[in-house]
């Protein structure tokens, strides 16, 4: 755990990320998710699926896009990535129980706490999820801003357990 987690707890109970958000991953998730490279879904899945706990999620859920965003884009780059998995490990997908209600720009725009304040409330879960394992699929972790406040409102319907799953995670460089 990092020192700002320790000190103020996310709403997730933990985070599998294949790489760090570098060079040459970086470009390939850029590519991915900007110039519509869908075929990298399947790759980065093949990836994330060779790696996973035994422990299986009851509910899938990909990071909502907001619907101007999803119309600006055309697909959710998230929900790609969600639906191999959960098709591969035959766990429920939802992906219209939770959406996403606030507008903003986009994260990687901003400054961290500028992040934390577009994310309040920018989340809402329609579904019972009481007692459920759930697993959130995004691409990229940076702050986690995001994920924390969706993770937040999935909590506040009941899951029991929240998992992040994501392709690559910005980290700290470390002294070797």
């Amino acid at each position: 755990m990092c020192g700002a987690c320790i000190a103020s707890p996310p709403d997730f109970d933990s985070t599998r990320a294949l790489f760090r958000y570098e060079y040459p991953v970086s470009q390939l998730l850029q590519h991915y998710k900007y110039q519509q490279q869908l075929y990298l879904a399947n790759t980065f899945t093949e990836m994330l699926l060779a790696r996973l706990p035994q422990r299986l999620p009851d509910l899938i859920i990909p990071m909502p896009l907001h619907p101007k965003r999803l119309s600006e884009r055309g697909f959710n780059q998230s929900l790609e990535i969600a639906r191999i998995i959960a098709k591969r490990l035959s766990t429920p997908l939802d992906y219209k129980c939770c959406e996403r209600i606030k507008w903003s720009l986009p994260q990687a725009s901003l400054p961290l706490k500028q992040r934390v304040r577009n994310m309040k409330g920018a989340f809402q879960c329609q579904r019972d999820l009481s007692g459920l394992n759930v697993v959130m699929i995004d691409d990229v972790m940076t702050t986690g801003a995001s994920l924390n406040a969706l993770a937040k409102a999935i909590k506040a319907k009941g899951a029991a357990h929240v998992e992040c799953w994501v392709i690559a995670r910005t980290l700290p460089r470390q002294n070797v």
